[in-house]
């Protein structure tokens, strides 16, 4: 028998879920999710099917900026459109720890189009193999640009990428040497790019008009590429590129190295004791998956731990979480609007501009998010757009608080009303003292007329 306690905690289980897979879940998803079983949601979930978001002909036909995709900012606001509309947010959200994991950023591209390449790579292979997604990142040429990989050539190796490579994007400081930094770069000598169409006469290499940095794409040259015995984490051979991400995959370094910022994007910004077991059960399904990262995901997500209420708010949510979660929650950016722009700026001031990340080694996360500044552009940014209520969620959860108490609401049964609909979440007693303080000092409030049909009609869609 299905209890009521039994059907808000499916709830509370479900919301959760879609807020760490996903940017969360308006009531009208739940309504359908707290009906199912969690293991089978979890497994849709990790098999993602059409994105169903905002079409790109629509974006580009009103925001004419974005078409060039010459600067950041402008590309940046296409994918935030993605990210509120689509139908399938893991994808996006992969896309954004890789884009964490992986910085790249326009500061040194000088040309966005290519980092929008780069977030398409990583949506097509963000959940499968770890070691293919290395091997495509090493051809990617955004990343070939911002980590020197076209300056590095036989005779004259450039070091960039092959250090990142081990450093900071699979095993970590302290799993390898500097001879193994040099002879991966060796190996990796030879990867280079060069444009879709030749170069016109008139067009310095360097230009981005008419046939430049548009048009860059992968390009191996053979007769660049060191062919000669490499010694490379203990292992002898004429290796290239991709033998060395095969060697580096099969590390036991690397499979932490992944699991443990899986984990900590994903269930909680430290691990503790309890979050070491899941930590090993990670590990193990990488490497009984042949490194597949959805593989891992499913291990984390169907844990105990991930289940707990203590991982439920172990985690603080990165800016363009906040502003996706809250734009989608509200029902705003559904359509093109000039507005859009904000909603980058918003995650900028918040401490993450989309497409520019600080240095190659990404954001710092967790509570580094959090300062004084920071926290009030989030209070701000939630405020105005849960402060206006003709758009759609909005009205949607007038709605139904309309439905408690017969319309007319206390200060308690309000406060208690908005984080169930907003979440469901639980606050500290100090907090939900201080949030029913607040609301008294409002009055009580009566939504008995707020069930017109047309905004039901509003709240229905």
């Amino acid at each position: 028998m299905v209890t009521t306690e039994n059907k808000t905690e499916q709830r509370s289980l479900m919301a959760h879920l879609m807020r760490r897979v996903g940017f969360g879940a308006t009531q009208k998803e739940l309504d359908a999710l707290e009906t199912l079983n969690y293991e089978d949601v979890v497994d849709d979930l990790l098999k993602p099917g059409q994105s169903n978001h905002m079409s790109d002909e629509l974006i580009l036909r009103y925001h004419t900026e974005v078409h060039e995709q010459r600067v950041g900012p402008w590309s940046a606001k296409q994918w935030l459109y993605r990210m509120v509309t689509t139908d399938t947010p893991i994808v996006e959200k992969i896309a954004l720890f890789w884009h964490g994991i992986f910085a790249t950023g326009y500061a040194k591209t000088n040309q966005a189009r290519a980092l929008m390449v780069q977030i398409d790579m990583f949506r097509k292979y963000g959940l499968g193999r770890f070691d293919v997604l290395l091997e495509e990142l090493a051809k990617d040429p955004a990343m070939i640009i911002w980590l020197d990989n076209n300056e590095n050539h036989n005779g004259a190796i450039n070091e960039n990428y092959g250090r990142e490579l081990l450093e900071l994007f699979s095993m970590g400081i302290g799993n390898y040497s500097e001879d193994d930094i040099k002879e991966c770069a060796r190996a990796f000598t030879g990867w280079t790019l060069r444009n879709q169409e030749y170069m016109s006469m008139r067009a310095s290499k360097d230009s981005i008009w008419p046939y430049g940095r548009i048009a860059w794409h992968y390009q191996y040259k053979e007769d660049d590429h060191d062919s000669g015995g490499k010694r490379f984490l203990g292992e002898q051979g004429d290796f290239n590129g991709d033998d060395i991400v095969d060697i580096i995959a099969k590390q036991d370094a690397t499979a932490r190295f992944l699991v443990t910022r899986l984990f900590q994007f994903f269930a909680a910004d430290s691990i503790d004791s309890d979050g070491e077991p899941v930590i090993e059960d990670m590990v193990k399904a990488y490497f009984e998956s042949n490194y597949e990262v959805a593989s891992v995901l499913r291990v984390l997500f169907n844990s105990e731990y991930f289940k707990s209420d203590k991982a439920r708010y172990a985690r603080v949510k990165g800016p363009v979480e906040s502003v996706v979660g809250t734009a989608r929650m509200a029902g705003s950016y559904f359509e093109p609007t000039l507005d859009v722009h904000g909603l980058w700026a918003q995650a900028m001031f918040m401490g993450q501009g989309l497409l520019a990340p600080p240095t190659v080694e990404g954001w710092h996360e967790g509570t580094e998010w959090i300062d004084s500044g920071s926290l009030v552009e989030r209070v701000n940014f939630a405020t105005k757009e849960f402060g206006d209520p003709n758009k759609p969620g909005v009205i949607n959860i007038i709605m139904k608080l309309s439905q408690r108490g017969n319309g007319t609401l206390d200060s308690e049964t309000l406060v208690d009303g908005c984080l169930d609909l907003i979440g469901p979440i639980r606050v500290e007693d100090r907090t939900r003292e201080g949030l029913v303080e607040f609301a008294d000092a409002l009055g009580e409030v009566n939504l008995v007329n707020a069930g017109s049909a047309e905004r039901q009609k509003v709240a229905d869609t």
